[in-house]
């Protein structure tokens, strides 16, 4: 790009307006969902008796029976062609962060030289997209095409454009998981099963389990002229050179403050949209960092949330561009300022009458008309407390490589991101309590309080009601009231990732903790201090010196303090934490013996598939990184050291110049800046040259590693530090060399939208 060019594009971006967005004249609620083949239309569209047959596989999980198929279709087909579709696809999400699909038309020959429009029950429950070039580390060959895509009938089919789309797992044709919903989708039936039978220790009308999951998305918006300006940004989705901006988070302004005109237009749009298509949109702010923001949904049923927070992100970058921006998901696009992360906040509900409690909800105050209902809610909160803890405790490296990317390794541990180390944050009251339980004999073992209430000295504000938690933002799995926050997954990230290793982990505490109380209670029951009426029974007893046996075990994993402080470093490490920063070494955790052992255990995952979901890790890093060293060597070499080097010569001709106007002394004098500036430029550029050699060395020689662990090792330990070191070089000639030479926008004018 020109450096003329750079100016016009600026100038064009700081002078867009807001594009104006019509609402739907009706109420949100009206619109909801318009565009997803939910109960209201299967009700609709589909006979009473498939209808109900097919709600029972969504509520209950009973085994989805291929004979109703034909006529889910064909009620589907009605609907959508009412619509206006013409297509209808598999929807999945494939090993690479993203979704898929192959769209086919509802058409057939019809015998007599015409076409209909048809679609069966058989189109519906499976599809053979071709398995051969998604990422599998190994499972197929890549002549091996056959793969399968199978309906999920738990997550709704929806509308974009003119297809529908039928959200479905991915498996290859020897049954192995090649997406993310597969194994989520066991997971969840793990963690379920696991937590219903703990809740039969303290209910005997539990009917079923159900994971939650409310994301919080964080995410930049460019305009569309600068990003193209951009090849870093275009090829890699970051900046790999930039100077930070005189002014950019520091004065905290655009934090919770006035959403800019067209971002507001772009957000409205957004909403509309996602809406139409049931993804509840609840929250929308500025973030911390210039041209960050942030959207957070209603929370959801885990399957459900994660569909649609991959169907958002294909949303939002669709309807940025309508706008004049693009979307930036990356977790670290700017040096300097906050990254982007996707608070993952989960919790579990038991159903019970019919009605739904939150199994990780303190049940507040005392009831003294029911002391023993009270002890019992409480014990309750206390255990999936405690059996949370302890899955995060026994496999914290593996957590921590459930949301470990090249991407999210640049935002982990800097601007407010939490730390790669993970931990959970409790607060004073829990974690008093949890200690209290921990030392005390004494029969009043569960002091917890509920909310207090906060007397403010203004009249006219009501008394505020405090929570039993404060929030710790350097906190990767922080407590915040009725549920926990895993605040590291990455922006960009599906949030199955994380949502498969934390399930599956729980899933092993419940099923460890219940069979270890199952044997505690046949082992009291025959002691008379634990028969009937003689107080606490022995189950009782049973669970809560099981409880204690577990919060000495995992009180490693809870920490309260700095989680940016090196100290915290050296005490995580002291106490058995895992605090690995390298990325390819991170993944190794899914290999550790524990994770395939907890994996196989609860029948999320076996081992074939644990090895082939690492290759495709390790090779995905060495991609990533890859092609980052690519761009920067081509920006080095065809963008900073011919404008330098121009700038150079123009100094030159400079100091040419005083010695023909001056006396060589005065000349010399007068010219000391810019011979400083020329010396400087030479030897950066010279600097910057022989690193991109380097650079370009450790490519090759890491290329010729054939063991894919390895090279993504050496990736990480030799061609990570040239960038590095030539970005440093970049980032100062950048601030030397004229401004109006300079051909890539800079951070002033990519960070602040007008």
């Amino acid at each position: 790009m020109s450096n003329q060019l750079r100016f016009q594009v600026v100038e064009e971006a700081f002078k867009k307006k807001a594009v104006e967005v019509k609402a739907p004249s009706e109420r949100p609620s009206e619109y909801f969902g318009k565009y997803v083949f939910n109960r209201e239309k299967m009700y609709k569209y589909l006979p009473s008796d498939v209808y109900n047959n097919l709600i029972d596989v969504i509520d209950n999980g009973a085994r989805l029976d291929r004979s109703i198929a034909d006529a889910v279709a064909k009620g589907m087909k009605q609907w959508a062609q009412e619509m206006g579709v013409t297509h209808y696809t598999h929807w999945f999400q494939p090993l690479t962060e993203g979704t898929a699909e192959k769209h086919d038309a509802f058409v057939e020959h019809d015998g007599k030289g015409g076409m209909i429009e048809t679609f069966s029950g058989k189109l519906l429950v499976q599809q053979e997209p071709d398995a051969s070039s998604f990422p599998n580390g190994g499972i197929r060959n890549t002549f091996e095409a056959r793969g399968y895509s199978a309906w999920d009938p738990t997550s709704p089919v929806f509308i974009i454009d003119d297809t529908l789309c039928i959200p479905t797992i991915f498996i290859a044709y020897t049954g192995e998981a090649l997406d993310y919903k597969a194994p989520l989708l066991r997971s969840l039936h793990a963690v379920t099963k696991a937590a219903k039978d703990v809740c039969g220790f303290f209910y005997d009308d539990v009917h079923k389990v159900q994971v939650n999951l409310g994301w919080e998305q964080e995410y930049f918006l460019v305009d569309e002229g600068l990003y193209s300006a951009r090849p870093d940004l275009l090829m890699t989705g970051r900046t790999l050179m930039g100077h930070e901006s005189a002014k950019n988070q520091q004065m905290d302004d655009h934090y919770f403050g006035t959403i800019p005109d067209r971002v507001q237009a772009f957000m409205k749009d957004l909403e509309i949209q996602a809406l139409e298509l049931a993804i509840p949109c609840k929250t929308r702010h500025n973030e911390v960092a210039p041209n960050q923001f942030e959207l957070a949904p209603i929370f959801e049923e885990c399957n459900l949330a994660v569909d649609h927070n991959m169907l958002l992100m294909s949303l939002m970058k669709r309807v940025a561009r309508n706008h004049g921006f693009r979307v930036l998901l990356h977790e670290k696009p700017f040096d300097g300022i906050n990254g982007s992360g996707k608070h993952n906040n989960w919790s579990l509900t038991a159903e019970r009458s019919g009605d739904e409690h939150t199994l990780l909800h303190a049940p507040g105050k005392a009831d003294a008309s029911s002391p023993e209902r009270t002890a019992n809610e409480t014990l309750r909160f206390v255990t999936f407390i405690v059996e949370t803890l302890m899955g995060v405790y026994r496999h914290n490296g593996l957590l921590k490589a459930s949301i470990m990317s090249a991407t999210n390794a640049h935002r982990l541990g800097g601007n407010e991101a939490p730390p790669a180390i993970i931990s959970s944050f409790l607060g004073k009251q829990l974690t008093e309590l949890l200690d209290h339980i921990e030392q005390s004999d004494r029969d009043d073992l569960f002091a917890l309080k509920g909310k207090q209430g906060m007397e403010i000295d203004i009249p006219q504000i009501p008394d505020l009601i405090i929570d039993n938690t404060d929030r710790n933002r350097t906190s990767p799995f922080a407590f915040t009231g009725n549920r926990f926050e895993f605040r590291a997954p990455g922006s960009s990230a599906n949030c199955a990732s994380a949502m498969i290793a934390l399930n599956s982990a729980m899933a092993e505490a419940l099923i460890d903790f219940k069979q270890r109380v199952d044997q505690r209670i046949s082992e009291y029951s025959e002691k008379s201090e634990y028969a009937e009426g003689t107080g606490h029974t022995a189950k009782f007893h049973a669970i809560v010196d099981v409880l204690r046996e577990d919060i000495k075990i995992c009180k490693p994993i809870r920490f309260d303090g700095n989680g940016y402080s090196e100290e915290w470093v050296r005490e995580a490490e002291r106490r058995g934490l895992d605090v690995e920063k390298s990325c390819p070494k991170i993944f190794e955790h899914y290999l550790d013996e524990a994770s395939i052992r907890m994996f196989e255990t609860t029948k999320v995952m076996n081992r074939k598939e644990l090895m082939a979901r690492n290759e495709v890790k390790w090779e995905t890093y060495v991609k990533t990184v890859q092609i980052e060293a690519r761009v920067m060597g081509d920006l080095s070499m065809n963008h900073v050291i011919p404008v330098s080097t121009h700038y150079q010569s123009q100094l030159i001709k400079n100091v040419q110049g005083m010695k023909d106007v001056f006396p060589a002394e005065e000349a010399q004098r007068l010219s000391r800046r810019n011979l400083k500036l020329i010396q400087e430029i030479a030897e950066r550029t010279e600097r910057i040259e022989q690193l991109v050699e380097e650079l370009t060395e450790a490519r090759r020689v890491a290329n010729r590693i054939a063991d894919i662990h390895e090279r993504a090792i050496a990736y990480h330990d030799t061609v990570c530090p040239k960038m590095d070191a030539i970005r440093n070089e970049i980032d100062h000639l950048e601030m030397i060399v004229e401004d109006g030479l300079w051909s890539l926008p800079k951070y002033r004018e990519l960070l602040f939208i007008r």
